[in-house]
């Protein structure tokens, strides 16, 4: 909010050089902004009694955009990778896939391995756990089990997180 909108009985008035200049009536506040030629801005809307400042509003708002924009650019999003194995792959094709994981996990992201069972694989689940648990066993030294083996309909699903 700012000038004219500010409703408040008492605010807490904070001048443009960042000095407190106490409590007092929104009117009188609104008297020194504009005797300053600068905006009253509510800048604590939840305090009590409210904070505002004597700034200039559009200066004001484009140093809130810029924070904002760089916060945003520190921020990292972490994506979730999927590798799909099946119950009767091959070492030397395990190994492509653990390697595909370990490129992954080392730009942070996350990957989900996924062993997929078609057909009569269904009924072997049980016997086909050691291959996820290899695959986390080999990628120990650069990734943690987030989401230990689960049957998931028709394929076992495990994540792997980067360590700490």
């Amino acid at each position: 909010m700012i000038n004219e909108q500010i409703r408040d009985k008492e605010v807490r008035l904070v001048g443009e050089d960042g000095e407190q200049l106490g409590i007092m009536s929104s009117k009188e506040a609104q008297k020194i902004a504009d005797e300053a030629g600068l905006d009253l801005v509510k800048i604590a809307p939840t305090a009590k009694p409210p904070v505002c400042k004597i700034v200039d509003y559009g200066k004001y708002k484009y140093e809130q955009t810029r924070k904002e924009k760089e916060a945003k650019k520190k921020q990292k999003a972490i994506e979730v990778k999927e590798i799909r194995l099946s119950p009767n792959i091959d070492t030397n094709d395990l190994n492509t896939k653990m390697n595909a994981a370990r490129k992954f996990i080392s730009k942070g992201d996350k990957v989900k391995v996924t062993l997929r069972f078609r057909g009569r694989e269904m009924a072997h689940m049980a016997n086909s756990k050691h291959i996820l648990d290899d695959f986390a066993e080999n990628l120990s030294d650069v990734a943690v089990i987030e989401k230990e083996p689960k049957v998931e309909g028709r394929s076992m699903i495990m994540v792997l997180a980067e360590k700490r």
